[in-house]
C-alpha cells in the first residue's frame, strides 16, 4: 500500500493515470464539527499493472498541492468513477474549484441497471467483484495520524473494487443503450450550484407548515443569519440552532433577550451574544420587511387538488415500468411527482428527459383516460382506451 505525501509523487502518479481510460476516486473526510467538510485522505487507482495503479494521497501527513489531480479531474480523457459522489465531489468543488469532467457515479449506473434503491458500495462489491470488505475501520476518525495497516486497506479497498464494479456497470449499460440515462443524472453532480448554499436562498431548505409570506420572511432572515454565521466561522449551521428552533422563533417573533430565554428549542449558547444579537436583528428585519419583498407564496401548491385513486394508478404504473424496466422506481419518479401528475402538475423532472420516455408518456395517458391498467396473470399490463 503507497501513500503520497509530495506533490512531486502526486504528479508523477497523475501523469500515469492520464493515460487511462478512467481513474476511480473516494475520500475520507470529517465535518461533525465544521461547516466544510475536512478532507482527511484521498484514494486513487486506474486499471494499471497491480502494484503501482493504486494510492492514498494524505493531505494531512503531507506538504501537498492537489493541483496534479485537478489536472487530471479536468483532463476530458480519462473518466472519473466515483460511488454515491455527492459529498467527494462537495470537497473538491469548495477546496479547488472544480468538478470531475467525465464523470461516472456507480451509485446512479447501479439503480439504473436494476439493483435498487441507493444501492450501496458494500453490496455492489459483494455481488459484482464478489468480494467482502473489512468494515471495522468505518467509523474511526481519519484525522488521526498514522494511520493504521486496517484503515488503509479499507480506504484502499474504496476504489480497487470499484475499478471491477464500474467495468461491469458500464458495459451493462453499453449493451442495453442507456449510458445517455446516467448521463442526464449526472447533470446535477456537475453543476456548482449543488455544493454552495447561498445564505439568500438557505431559506428554501427549512420545512414550514404554512405559506404566509410574512413568516417565511421571518424564516429567509434567520436562514440567512445562520447560513452566514456557519460559513464564516466554519461549524455545523445545527451548532447555531437547528430548523424546528428556527420555525419555533418565527412563530414567537422573540424582541428582547428575555423572550429568547423562553425558547423550548433553542440551545444555550443561541441565547447570549452574537448569535443572540443576529436572531432578534433577523426578526426584526422579516417583520420590517416590505411586502412586495417577501418570498413569494406557492399558490399553486396550496391550490392542489390531488384525487387518491389516480395517484394510486400512477404508483401501480411506476411499479410496473419499474419493473419491466428494470430500474429503481425512485430514480424514475418520487411519491410527490405522483401526486403533482395526479393534480395536475407538468413541469417535473419525471416527465422528462428518459424518464418521460420510461415513464411519463404512459402516466399523462393514463391521467387522460386514454389508456387503463389491467392484470394479465402476474403482469399489469397497459389497454388502451
Amino acid at each position: 500500500m503507497r501513500t503520497i505525501t509530495t506533490t512531486a509523487d502526486l504528479a508523477e502518479f497523475c501523469r500515469r493515470a492520464s493515460g487511462a481510460p478512467y481513474v476511480t476516486v473516494d475520500t475520507e473526510f470529517l465535518r461533525e464539527r465544521t461547516y466544510y467538510p475536512q478532507l482527511c485522505l484521498v484514494q486513487l487507482a486506474f486499471p494499471g499493472d497491480g502494484k503501482t495503479d493504486a494510492v492514498l494521497v494524505d493531505p494531512i501527513a503531507g506538504d501537498l498541492d492537489f493541483a496534479p489531480l485537478y489536472d487530471l479531474f479536468r483532463d476530458h480523457g480519462v473518466v472519473k468513477v466515483f460511488h454515491a459522489a455527492r459529498q467527494d465531489l462537495e470537497i473538491f468543488c469548495v477546496e479547488g474549484d472544480v468538478i470531475p469532467e467525465p464523470l461516472f457515479d456507480t451509485q446512479v449506473a447501479a439503480m439504473v441497471c436494476g439493483f435498487g434503491e441507493q444501492v450501496g458500495y458494500e453490496t455492489l462489491v459483494r455481488k459484482i467483484a464478489r468480494a467482502n470488505l473489512d468494515k471495522s475501520s468505518r467509523f474511526t476518525d481519519w484525522s488521526r495520524r498514522p494511520l493504521t495497516e486496517a484503515q488503509q486497506r479499507y480506504a484502499l479497498a474504496d476504489v480497487t473494487h470499484l475499478r471491477v464494479i464500474y467495468e461491469e456497470l458500464k458495459a451493462q449499460l453499453d449493451r442495453s443503450g442507456r449510458i445517455k440515462w446516467v448521463a442526464e443524472e449526472m447533470a446535477v453532480l456537475k453543476d456548482p450550484a449543488t455544493y454552495r448554499v447561498d445564505p439568500e436562498e438557505a431559506w428554501q431548505r427549512v420545512r414550514t407548515r404554512t405559506n404566509s409570506a410574512r413568516f417565511l420572511g421571518i424564516v429567509r432572515e434567520l436562514a440567512k443569519f445562520r447560513e452566514t454565521y456557519a460559513q464564516t466561522r466554519n461549524i455545523p449551521r445545527t451548532r447555531v440552532y437547528k430548523d424546528d428552533a428556527l420555525v419555533e422563533l418565527a412563530s414567537t417573533k422573540p424582541a428582547t433577550l428575555n423572550d429568547l430565554g423562553r425558547s423550548r428549542l433553542l440551545l444555550r449558547e443561541a441565547r447570549k451574544g452574537e448569535i443572540a444579537e443576529g436572531i432578534l436583528a433577523a426578526v426584526a428585519a422579516g417583520q420590517a420587511a416590505d411586502a412586495a419583498s417577501l418570498p413569494e407564496v406557492d399558490g399553486e401548491r396550496d391550490k392542489m387538488v390531488v384525487n387518491p385513486a389516480l395517484a394510486d394508478l400512477l404508483r401501480v404504473l411506476l411499479k410496473a415500468k419499474a419493473e419491466a424496466e428494470g430500474v429503481a422506481q425512485k430514480l424514475i419518479a418520487t411519491a410527490s411527482e405522483l401526486d403533482e401528475i395526479a393534480a395536475g402538475r407538468r413541469d417535473l423532472p419525471a416527465l422528462k428527459g428518459w424518464r418521460r420516455e420510461v415513464f411519463g408518456e404512459d402516466a399523462l395517458k393514463l391521467v387522460a383516460g386514454q389508456i387503463a391498467l389491467a392484470a394479465r396473470g402476474s403482469d399489469v399490463v397497459l389497454v388502451p382506451l
